[in-house]
């Protein structure tokens, strides 16, 4: 818990843009006071607890703007498929794991990486797994190869769109079959996934992580307990958004909006996003509409008016093209000025347009991206070219959003990719399409103080290393420390004020990501890896 007593960390690297010398922090409760350097640091705080930071690097904590939490713990807990590299070992991992009793769910599994796309039958994982339910995502979660024994679980997922005898089933089968998989799971084990996952971001410099539930995704028992673990000591903060157009369901459950995970469309691995023009790989699909402009307008003018965030999940260039077309039915409805201020958000928002980044940026609409999307798929022989050809060159164009005016709040989508904010940054910096990545600092930002602002704190303050600001911060280890310049050169550690902007960690392409010692929330250490000196 925190208390009124002053801390005083000195000997440091304080990223702090306003005092790009700063070496030296004082904290008080849970907010920062006073930034500067050691000597008038003691001067000023003589009676303050102080912590030798041994030249460690000090930077505001992570946000990160889209999480699954139950999910990504399990994965963390159980089996993971990231790995396998055909269906053989796919098969082979399963036989393992499976644990008569038990229902057997697992994620990571890509074709698009093996070295034989060939998935394995549904009699073959029959073979594998006896009589144990299995479901196994795709590593986008779109898609899902499963057992028999699921399907007995889930039996109305023969009837739904979908619904495949012998592959993954995508699209509505898929999100009854995910919910059955939900369900089966016990409190004990979803509590131990939730704290796992938890207890991962805070050693990651995480402090809030924004969960993107829903009736499709995880469910109302998952989504009200996760809330409930989080409100205790010694956690990062959960933010959660539910995906209904039930505004008051939303709100009865406790989050933030009626958003996040909301399906405007699929994903492109598993050829659900709604496209204009049919998959460059499967010339007969052109993916999933599941809302239309009419029904997207309706739900943004109701959240609107009941004063919280709307959101959808958008993808393909369709599904984009009638989010944009809802939100013009939106303004019609509600008026500019209502419509921008509520700060509604798009998660994902992979293709995109500058006209249609210059409209959403005058609705005040926050695109919560994820850079290693591109990272894990992009470039020129990447999943996304498979998908879509040469119009892989134009996904996830950060640069172009951040131009026209966009606020920009990074997120994994973990389990989907990593929960790395540095490998992240990274990402966005070296984007795999040249012109559409991020300066080092607008990177930064965009996965600490934007995802502040993404959940609606609009202080002005929250997320920077200022005095006045909630005393949210990481420490880093500075073993060695390289760094990277705004014109992403890489240079040596530098603590010449002249430098104009205080340096970042090492950012070229291979660099491994930072070590965290402590994070820290409002004041409280919620993680801890830091020997500190009195």
């Amino acid at each position: 818990m925190t208390n009124d007593r002053t801390t005083l960390l000195l000997g440091g690297r304080i990223y702090a843009p306003a005092s790009p010398d700063a070496t030296a922090m004082a904290v008080t409760g849970g907010t920062i006071v006073w930034i500067g350097q050691d000597a008038p640091a003691r001067a000023l705080h003589p009676d303050a607890e102080v912590i030798d930071l041994g030249g460690a690097f000090v930077a505001p904590a992570f946000v990160d703007a889209h999480v699954h939490a139950t999910a990504t713990g399990l994965h963390l807990t159980g089996l993971d498929l990231t790995a396998v590299r055909d269906a053989g070992e796919l098969l082979a991992a399963v036989r393992e794991a499976a644990t008569p009793g038990q229902v057997l769910l697992a994620h990571g599994w890509d074709e698009s990486a093996w070295t034989s796309p060939r998935l394995p039958s549904r009699a073959e994982l029959d073979e594998a797994a006896g009589d144990v339910a299995v479901y196994l995502s795709r590593v986008d979660v779109h898609s899902a190869l499963v057992s028999s024994a699921l399907i007995a679980l889930a039996p109305e997922a023969r009837e739904a769109d979908g619904w495949s005898a012998d592959g993954p089933l995508t699209r509505a089968a898929h999100h009854h079959a995910r919910r059955a998989a939900r369900t089966a799971i016990g409190p004990d084990q979803r509590d131990h996934a939730q704290r796992a996952f938890l207890a991962e971001a805070a050693a990651r410099g995480v402090v809030s992580v924004h969960e993107c539930g829903g009736p499709d995704i995880s469910g109302r028992e998952d989504f009200t307990a996760l809330l409930a673990a989080a409100a205790g000591p010694g956690l990062p903060e959960v933010v959660g958004y539910w995906g209904e157009t039930d505004v008051e369901t939303a709100r009865a459950l406790g989050a933030r909006g009626a958003a996040g995970d909301l399906f405007a469309d699929g994903a492109l691995g598993s050829r659900t996003a709604a496209l204009r023009a049919p998959y460059h790989d499967h010339p007969a699909g052109s993916g999933a509409l599941y809302l239309d402009a009419r029904a997207i307008g309706e739900h943004v003018a109701a959240c609107t008016e009941a004063g919280t965030q709307a959101g959808f999940h958008v993808i393909g260039d369709a599904a984009v093209a009638e989010v944009i077309e809802g939100f013009r039915l939106a303004e019609k409805e509600v008026g500019h000025r209502a419509l921008a201020a509520r700060h509604h958000r798009l998660e994902h928002l992979e293709m995109v347009d500058a006209e249609q980044a210059r409209a959403l940026s005058g609705w005040g609409v926050v695109a919560s991206v994820q850079p290693l999307f591109d990272a894990a798929w992009g470039g020129e022989h990447g999943m996304y070219a498979e998908r879509l050809g040469e119009r892989a060159a134009g996904l996830n164009p950060f640069a172009a959003l951040a131009a026209e005016g966009v606020l920009l709040a990074f997120g994994s989508d973990t389990p989907v990719t990593p929960l790395d904010p540095w490998a992240a940054v990274r990402a966005a910096v070296y984007h795999r399409t040249p012109g559409s990545g991020l300066s080092p600092r607008a990177a930064f930002t965009a996965h600490t103080r934007a995802g502040h602002r993404a959940a609606g704190v609009n202080d002005g303050v929250t997320g920077s290393l200022v005095a006045g600001a909630p005393a949210h911060y990481a420490v880093w280890d500075a073993t060695d420390l390289v760094v990277a310049t705004p014109d992403s050169r890489v240079q040596r550690w530098s603590t010449d004020p002249r430098a104009g902007v205080p340096p970042l960690p090492r950012l070229d392409e291979d660099a491994p990501s930072p070590r965290c010692l402590r994070t820290v929330r409002g004041g409280e250490v919620i993680y801890d890896d830091f020997t500190t000196t009195t």
